[in-house]
């Protein structure tokens, strides 16, 4: 499919969504992740992981509706990618739009065991033990849709590459990022007596598998705002 280099192809309003909800979505996963999931869990200490979420179960329960915002988020980039990157190569758009899908089904099936566990927490019926189970199965799912996600973030990149106006620096932290997913997360799978060097590659690969989808959806958000105040009717020669 020949590269289009004209930016009419380009989808405004979808891409204002996607990039609006790429930021609430990464507020959201600061919030449930980076705070609330960190703060609650102490995988070294199941006990201590039960007594925590028996204390802070409000936070607990913010920490799941984070994750459904998240879901929720993710169902409406699945579709806004797709239309901003159809017009550049269709077949690219569609496998980008469909691995994203498939990724937040899998997030929601993992978001599903900290439901669990928090059911059990409420009703104190269940052993320390048992819900450090379910909260390991969140992580291990989750990992595992992680590298659907990998590759949903390479065919993104691979969509973009041919919409000649897009950042070509761009381009390439989403395959990276894409990349570092798919690498990390089936080393974590595939090869966990490696755990260790597993964790010294994330750490130092986290920054662009950070910025990669997020620097594309704050570029999609500002060009759509351009686009958008560029088309708006000028009547300053009005009388």
């Amino acid at each position: 499919m020949k590269k289009l280099h004209r930016s009419e192809e380009f989808h405004r309003q979808p891409a204002i969504i996607a990039g609006l909800s790429l930021i609430l979505m990464t507020l959201a996963a600061f919030f449930s992740y980076g705070y609330a999931h960190s703060t609650l869990v102490i995988h070294e200490n199941a006990d201590k992981t039960y007594d925590l979420l028996q204390s802070s179960l409000s936070l607990f329960h913010l920490e799941i509706a984070g994750w459904v915002v998240i879901i929720l988020t993710d169902l409406i980039v699945s579709w806004a990618f797709y239309k901003v990157l159809k017009p550049f190569h269709s077949f690219y758009a569609i496998l980008a739009g469909l691995l994203r899908l498939f990724y937040t089904i899998i997030l929601a099936a993992a978001v599903f065991r900290l439901w669990m566990v928090s059911q059990v927490i409420q009703s104190d019926s269940g052993s320390a033990s048992q819900v450090m189970v379910d909260i390991l199965s969140f992580e291990k799912t989750w990992s595992l849709g992680l590298i659907v996600f990998g590759f949903h973030l390479i065919m993104v990149g691979m969509a973009a590459s041919k919409a000649g106006f897009i950042p070509k620096l761009l381009n390439g932290l989403l395959i990276l990022a894409g990349v570092s997913y798919l690498l990390i997360h089936s080393m974590y799978h595939a090869l966990p007596e490696y755990e260790t060097l597993t964790a010294t590659m994330e750490n130092i690969l986290s920054l662009p598998m950070m910025i990669g989808e997020l620097g594309f959806g704050m570029w999609l958000l500002v060009k759509g705002m351009k686009v958008k105040f560029s088309t708006r009717p000028s009547y300053s020669g009005a009388s």
